[in-house]
Protein backbone atom coordinates (compact mmCIF):
# COMPACT_ATOMS: atom_id res chain seq x y z
CA UNK A 1 0.00 0.00 0.00
CA UNK A 2 3.05 2.23 0.35
CA UNK A 3 4.01 2.10 -2.40
CA UNK A 4 0.81 2.55 -4.01
CA UNK A 5 0.51 5.97 -2.37
CA UNK A 6 4.30 6.68 -3.38
CA UNK A 7 3.06 6.07 -7.06
CA UNK A 8 -0.22 8.14 -6.61
CA UNK A 9 0.84 11.21 -4.16
CA UNK A 10 2.82 14.60 -4.23
CA UNK A 11 3.48 17.81 -2.62
CA UNK A 12 1.61 20.51 -1.56
CA UNK A 13 3.40 23.60 -2.60
CA UNK A 14 3.13 24.88 -6.34
CA UNK A 15 5.18 22.41 -8.89
CA UNK A 16 8.56 23.64 -10.34
CA UNK A 17 7.18 24.54 -14.13
CA UNK A 18 9.08 22.08 -16.74
CA UNK A 19 11.82 23.96 -18.53
CA UNK A 20 11.12 24.68 -22.19
CA UNK A 21 7.27 24.07 -21.53
CA UNK A 22 4.89 24.05 -24.68
CA UNK A 23 1.25 25.63 -24.86
CA UNK A 24 -0.11 22.59 -23.31
CA UNK A 25 1.67 22.22 -20.57
CA UNK A 26 0.04 22.14 -17.01
CA UNK A 27 0.31 21.51 -13.49
CA UNK A 28 -2.24 19.80 -11.23
CA UNK A 29 -1.80 19.94 -6.95
CA UNK A 30 -4.22 17.87 -4.75
CA UNK A 31 -4.33 15.27 -2.55
CA UNK A 32 -5.49 11.15 -2.79
CA UNK A 33 -6.97 8.50 -0.79
CA UNK A 34 -6.92 4.86 -1.92
CA UNK A 35 -8.65 2.05 -0.68
CA UNK A 36 -8.00 -1.80 -1.31
CA UNK A 37 -10.78 -4.46 -0.12
CA UNK A 38 -9.75 -7.52 0.46
CA UNK A 39 -12.56 -10.66 -0.32
CA UNK A 40 -11.55 -11.78 3.33
CA UNK A 41 -12.70 -8.45 4.95
CA UNK A 42 -9.43 -7.16 4.96
CA UNK A 43 -9.13 -3.09 4.02
CA UNK A 44 -6.13 -1.16 3.42
CA UNK A 45 -6.05 2.60 3.00
CA UNK A 46 -3.35 4.84 2.47
CA UNK A 47 -3.86 8.96 2.00
CA UNK A 48 -1.37 11.92 1.05
CA UNK A 49 -1.43 14.75 -1.62
CA UNK A 50 -0.06 14.87 -5.13
CA UNK A 51 1.87 17.63 -7.24
CA UNK A 52 1.55 16.99 -11.48
CA UNK A 53 3.56 19.10 -13.95
CA UNK A 54 3.29 17.98 -17.32
CA UNK A 55 4.28 19.58 -20.73
CA UNK A 56 2.74 17.23 -23.19
CA UNK A 57 5.75 14.82 -23.30
CA UNK A 58 7.40 14.84 -20.18
CA UNK A 59 6.09 14.99 -16.17
CA UNK A 60 7.03 15.16 -12.59
CA UNK A 61 4.69 13.64 -9.82
CA UNK A 62 6.07 14.45 -6.69
CA UNK A 63 4.86 12.05 -3.94
CA UNK A 64 4.30 13.30 -0.50
CA UNK A 65 2.57 11.59 2.96
CA UNK A 66 -0.01 13.43 4.81
CA UNK A 67 1.92 14.84 6.81
CA UNK A 68 4.08 16.79 3.79
CA UNK A 69 6.76 15.06 3.41
CA UNK A 70 7.77 14.05 -0.24
CA UNK A 71 8.48 10.44 -0.60
CA UNK A 72 8.79 9.55 -4.28
CA UNK A 73 9.26 11.33 -7.13
CA UNK A 74 7.55 9.50 -10.99
CA UNK A 75 9.27 11.41 -13.73
CA UNK A 76 8.18 10.14 -17.15
CA UNK A 77 8.68 11.10 -20.86
CA UNK A 78 7.91 8.53 -24.22
CA UNK A 79 9.51 5.34 -23.47
CA UNK A 80 10.85 5.77 -19.89
CA UNK A 81 9.55 6.40 -16.40
CA UNK A 82 11.21 6.22 -13.51
CA UNK A 83 10.13 6.28 -9.67
CA UNK A 84 12.77 7.23 -6.89
CA UNK A 85 11.86 6.91 -3.36
CA UNK A 86 12.91 9.47 -0.56
CA UNK A 87 15.50 6.68 0.42
CA UNK A 88 17.50 7.25 -2.74
CA UNK A 89 16.05 3.96 -4.26
CA UNK A 90 15.35 4.00 -7.45
CA UNK A 91 13.06 2.02 -10.19
CA UNK A 92 12.98 2.53 -14.16
CA UNK A 93 10.54 0.97 -16.52
CA UNK A 94 9.91 2.03 -20.30
CA UNK A 95 6.36 2.89 -19.25
CA UNK A 96 4.60 4.23 -16.54
CA UNK A 97 2.16 1.66 -16.36
CA UNK A 98 4.82 -0.48 -16.48
CA UNK A 99 6.57 0.96 -13.31
CA UNK A 100 3.86 0.93 -11.40
CA UNK A 101 2.97 -2.69 -11.83
CA UNK A 102 6.62 -3.47 -11.21
CA UNK A 103 6.44 -1.39 -8.36
CA UNK A 104 3.21 -2.62 -6.83
CA UNK A 105 2.52 -5.87 -8.33
CA UNK A 106 -0.35 -4.47 -9.59
CA UNK A 107 -2.07 -2.14 -12.15
CA UNK A 108 -2.69 1.51 -11.76
CA UNK A 109 -3.68 3.69 -14.62
CA UNK A 110 -0.81 6.31 -14.56
CA UNK A 111 -0.74 6.60 -18.08
CA UNK A 112 -4.66 7.02 -18.39
CA UNK A 113 -4.30 9.86 -15.25
CA UNK A 114 -1.95 11.90 -17.10
CA UNK A 115 -5.02 12.93 -19.93
CA UNK A 116 -7.62 12.06 -17.27
CA UNK A 117 -6.81 14.90 -15.10
CA UNK A 118 -7.13 17.28 -18.25
CA UNK A 119 -10.67 15.99 -19.29
CA UNK A 120 -9.44 13.98 -22.10
CA UNK A 121 -9.71 10.45 -22.88
CA UNK A 122 -6.67 8.59 -24.23
CA UNK A 123 -6.64 6.83 -27.85
CA UNK A 124 -5.80 3.31 -26.12
CA UNK A 125 -6.84 1.28 -24.76
CA UNK A 126 -10.30 2.51 -26.26
CA UNK A 127 -13.00 3.99 -24.20
CA UNK A 128 -16.11 2.07 -23.51
CA UNK A 129 -19.24 3.31 -21.69
CA UNK A 130 -18.40 6.99 -21.83
CA UNK A 131 -21.04 9.49 -20.29
CA UNK A 132 -20.24 13.44 -21.14
CA UNK A 133 -21.77 16.27 -19.57
CA UNK A 134 -23.59 18.99 -21.64
CA UNK A 135 -20.43 20.69 -22.46
CA UNK A 136 -18.99 17.58 -23.99
CA UNK A 137 -16.88 16.38 -20.94
CA UNK A 138 -16.31 12.86 -20.23
CA UNK A 139 -18.04 12.22 -16.71
CA UNK A 140 -18.30 8.70 -16.22
CA UNK A 141 -16.13 5.49 -18.79
CA UNK A 142 -14.44 2.34 -18.38
CA UNK A 143 -10.74 2.49 -19.40
CA UNK A 144 -8.14 -0.43 -19.05
CA UNK A 145 -9.84 -2.17 -16.79
CA UNK A 146 -10.98 0.73 -14.39
CA UNK A 147 -13.70 2.30 -14.17
CA UNK A 148 -13.93 6.39 -13.74
CA UNK A 149 -15.82 9.42 -12.68
CA UNK A 150 -14.32 12.62 -13.15
CA UNK A 151 -16.64 15.99 -12.17
CA UNK A 152 -16.26 19.38 -10.84
CA UNK A 153 -14.33 20.61 -13.86
CA UNK A 154 -12.64 23.74 -13.82
CA UNK A 155 -10.59 25.48 -17.07
CA UNK A 156 -7.98 22.42 -16.94
CA UNK A 157 -10.32 19.88 -16.12
CA UNK A 158 -11.86 17.72 -13.34
CA UNK A 159 -11.13 18.79 -9.70
CA UNK A 160 -12.77 15.02 -8.81
CA UNK A 161 -11.50 11.90 -9.99
CA UNK A 162 -12.65 8.96 -8.75
CA UNK A 163 -11.29 5.54 -9.75
CA UNK A 164 -12.51 1.70 -9.33
CA UNK A 165 -10.95 -1.37 -10.30
CA UNK A 166 -12.35 -4.93 -9.30
CA UNK A 167 -9.74 -7.64 -9.75
CA UNK A 168 -9.52 -11.34 -8.41
CA UNK A 169 -10.04 -11.21 -4.49
CA UNK A 170 -9.74 -7.42 -4.11
CA UNK A 171 -11.50 -3.83 -4.93
CA UNK A 172 -9.46 -0.84 -5.77
CA UNK A 173 -11.05 2.62 -5.37
CA UNK A 174 -8.48 5.41 -5.80
CA UNK A 175 -10.11 9.25 -5.24
CA UNK A 176 -8.21 12.49 -6.43
CA UNK A 177 -8.90 15.71 -5.15
CA UNK A 178 -7.53 18.80 -7.10
CA UNK A 179 -6.70 21.95 -4.69
CA UNK A 180 -5.06 24.13 -7.12
CA UNK A 181 -4.15 24.44 -11.02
Amino acid sequence: MALLAFTLAACTSLPKPIEGASADAFSRIGRFAITVNEESGKQNAVQGGFSWSDDGRRYVLDLTNPLGSTEARVEGTPGAASLTKADGTRLVADNPDALAEDALGSSMPVSGLRDWLRGKLPADPEATDVNRDELGRPVAFEQGGWRAKLSRYDAKGPQLLVLERQESGRRILVRLVVNQS
